[in-house]
Formats: structure tokens, sequence, C-alpha cells
């Protein structure tokens, strides 16, 4: 069984080096990922942007390290780095979100594949850290000069925060600023976010996904029992309310491509590392882990091949399109991207059947 899904994340993997990667503007020692196949030539030549796209494939690479550590993909995790820096112009942007998923990205690549990024880490463990305003409502905004306080900035930049020096007093003021600001009191779930004191009563996966990892890193560094019983909690919470037979919805393609793969990768967190041997703890990590291969077994099931390769649905309990290089195009509108006509044509869909594949591999 390791086999098979070390072989499937391989084939996953492989799709998207072969489809997606591409040298920033020609520049030797870079590499980007293309955010649409097949691609129009302003996205070939990253006219477009989409920073925390990049982190979630530096991530992925990270991922493919572990299962099977590679001189040539460290040098293209290296590469990576690099042309994030160069597009960007730097490390940071306004969106505290994008720069929490880049710093756990940058963080994993350290500690995980010798990839050492500390100037990065510094610099963006700084934002996280002055952004916190629990006077103005918050937890820490979505973007600077904003009152929408959410947990897609907040999840991750906690997890980042708890894993990088160790910083666990104010990651635990983020996750207890959660519990008690953002939780459904009807089904346990995590709700978006609040802005100007009212709720955003919207319930993504990947909210669901970054306090699960919040509070998992919590339970292991702090012993505290209210992590464990917040993850207990969720978990259950998840299997009743964002599965179908044991597989994790999904919200289609642009930006909610992503979404069902975060709440995936933390899931697996769960089941490898939450603490605890009583029935309740044992239970959260079976569950965690049966949505995982399931999600996983389902969205190999209704995988399209091209040359041989996968290619992914932003569903995965259904069939998936081969898309063409016609049609609505993603953009970018208010701070989000929204799908392609096809959905399976954005790069975000293609690394959510990468990133689900590798976690998979852990849990076999």
């Amino acid at each position: 069984m390791d086999q098979l899904w070390a072989n499937r994340a391989a084939s996953a993997e492989a799709a998207i080096t072969q489809r997606h990667l591409k040298k920033l503007w020609g520049l030797p020692g870079t590499q980007l990922g293309v955010v649409a196949w097949p691609s129009a030539r302003k996205y070939r030549m990253f006219g477009t942007w989409h920073y925390w796209w990049q982190s979630h494939l530096l991530d992925c690479l990270v991922d493919a390290q572990l299962r099977d550590p590679q001189p040539e993909r460290k040098l293209r995790i290296e590469r990576q780095i690099r042309a994030h820096w160069l597009r960007n112009t730097g490390w940071t942007n306004d969106y505290y979100d994008d720069m929490a998923w880049l710093a756990l990205a940058l963080e994993r690549a350290g500690r995980l594949a010798g990839v050492e990024k500390p100037g990065a880490l510094k610099k963006l463990c700084e934002q996280f850290v002055s952004a916190w305003v629990p006077e103005d409502g918050g937890g820490i905004p979505w973007r600077k000069q904003d009152q929408f306080f959410n947990a897609p900035a907040n999840g991750p930049a906690g997890i980042f925060l708890a894993r990088y020096d160790d910083r666990l007093r104010r990651a635990q003021q983020m996750a207890d600023w959660i519990d008690e600001t953002l939780i459904d009191p009807e089904t346990f779930l995590v709700f978006d976010g609040i802005k100007a004191g009212s709720m955003v009563r919207a319930q993504y996966t990947y909210c669901q996904g970054v306090v699960l990892g919040l509070e998992v890193e919590l339970a292991v560094r702090t012993q505290d029992a209210r992590h464990a019983e917040r993850v207990r909690r969720l978990v259950a919470a998840v299997d009743k309310e964002m599965a179908t037979d044991g597989v994790i919805k999904g919200a289609g393609g642009g930006d909610g491509g992503l979404f069902n793969a975060i709440l995936v990768r933390y899931l697996a967190l769960v089941a490898s590392t939450l603490p605890g041997d009583t029935p309740d703890d044992a239970t959260a990590r079976d569950t965690a882990r049966s949505l995982v291969l399931r999600s996983a077994q389902s969205a190999w099931d209704y995988r399209q091949n091209v040359d041989e390769l996968p290619l992914f649905g932003p569903f995965w309990d259904r069939e998936a399109e081969i898309p063409q290089a016609v049609g609505k195009e993603a953009e970018f509108v208010e701070g989000a991207v929204n799908a392609s006509a096809v959905p399976e044509r954005d790069l975000s869909v293609q690394l959510s059947g990468w990133m689900l594949m590798e976690a998979a591999h852990t849990l076999a």
C-alpha cells in the first residue's frame, strides 16, 4: 500500500512538473508554476501573479522531497524560492494569509529539505507579530489596513509562530481568539471571519484545516488539554458536515481549488501527530486518516489521464474534465482568484490533487 501511494504521488508530481513548471522569464536558476494548463502566453510569461498558489507549490515540493529525497528536487525547491522572491520583488505583500502560506512553506523547506532562508522567516515573523490587534477585534487582519479578521490569516500564521522560534504564547492567543470568536455553536465548524464586528458566516474547508493544524501544534508543544479537545471536536464536525461518504467536499477552481487539500494536509497532521491515548484521541486520529485515504482513493478513481499522467478534478467524488485553451480564464477579483470555466485548468486544482496524494502516502 505504501508503494502504491508513493507511485501515485510521484505521478502527480510528474504531471505538475511537465505541465506547469517553467523558468521565470527565462532566467537561469529559477522556476515557478504556470497557473493554467493549457496556458496562454500571459501565464507562461508570469504576467499574472498568484503568490499563495506558488507557496503551496513549494510546500508540495517539500512533501515530495520527504517521500523521495533527490538532489534534483532540492534544486527545484531552491529555484522555486528564488523565483518567488524575484517575481514578488521581495518576501512580503499586503495579505497576511498569503505571507503565512509562504512562511509555512519556507520553514518546512529549511527544517525538512535543508534549504534555509532565515532572513525571510525573520521578516515574515515580524509581519505577523506586529499585526496582532485585539483592540480592533482581532486576531490579525486578512490584509493590511483592513478590518476583516479571519481564520485563513490567523490559522496559518499561528501554525508558523508555533513552529518558528517557539512563539507559543502568541500562537495560543491566536487559537483562543479563533475558538472564542469564530466557532459555530451549532455545527462546531469554523466561520470564515469577523468584519467590523459582524460575523462572516461562510464555512470553508481550508478554515477547518488551518485551525486543526494550529490546535495540533499547540497540543503537541504545550500539553494543554484544551487544544486536543478542540481537535477532537473539529474532526468530528468535519466528518459530519464537510464530507460525503467519507470524501471531502470540493470548492471548485481558482483559489477554491486549494481549499480541500489544505484541509487534507492538516487532517494528515492530526492522524500522525495528535497526542493522547484515550479512545477519543484514537477516534479523532482514525477519522482523520480515513477522510484522507477515502478522499485520495476517490480522487484517483475519478482522475483523467493525459499523456499517461493524472489530471485531477476539483470535486474528488466526480469525474475530472480535460480542459482546453478556450473559455473563461481564472481572474483576480477583489483579492481572490475566480475559477476558470473548466476548473481543472487551474494550477490550484492540480496542486490539490498532488497534495492529497502526498498526504495519503504519509498515512498509508
